[in-house]
C-alpha cells in the first residue's frame, strides 16, 4: 500500500514537472500603443465594438438601476392606505 501511494506520488510530481508549458505571446505593448495613440476616441472606447457595447451596457444598467432605486424609495415614502 505504502509503495503505491509512493509511487503515485513519484508520477503526479515527474508528469507535472515534465509537461510542456504553452507559450504565449505578450500582446501588452500592442495593446499600450493603441491605449496612448492620439486619435481624438476616448480611452474607454479605443478597443472597439467590445468596450462601446460594454459602455453603453454600463450605462444602461446605471441609470436603470438609480431608476429603480428612486421608484422604490418614493413607493416606501408613500404606503398603501389600509381600509
Amino acid at each position: 500500500m505504502l509503495q503505491n501511494l509512493l509511487a503515485l506520488c513519484q508520477i503526479t510530481q515527474r508528469t507535472i514537472s515534465t509537461a510542456s508549458r504553452r507559450h504565449f505571446e505578450n500582446k501588452i505593448p500592442e495593446n499600450q500603443k493603441l491605449v496612448q495613440e492620439d486619435n481624438g476616441i476616448p480611452v474607454h472606447l479605443k478597443s472597439g465594438v467590445t468596450d462601446a457595447l460594454l459602455c453603453r451596457a454600463t450605462m444602461f444598467l446605471t441609470v436603470g438601476g438609480t431608476a429603480y432605486t428612486i421608484h422604490q424609495l418614493a413607493m416606501a415614502s408613500f404606503p398603501k392606505k389600509q381600509d
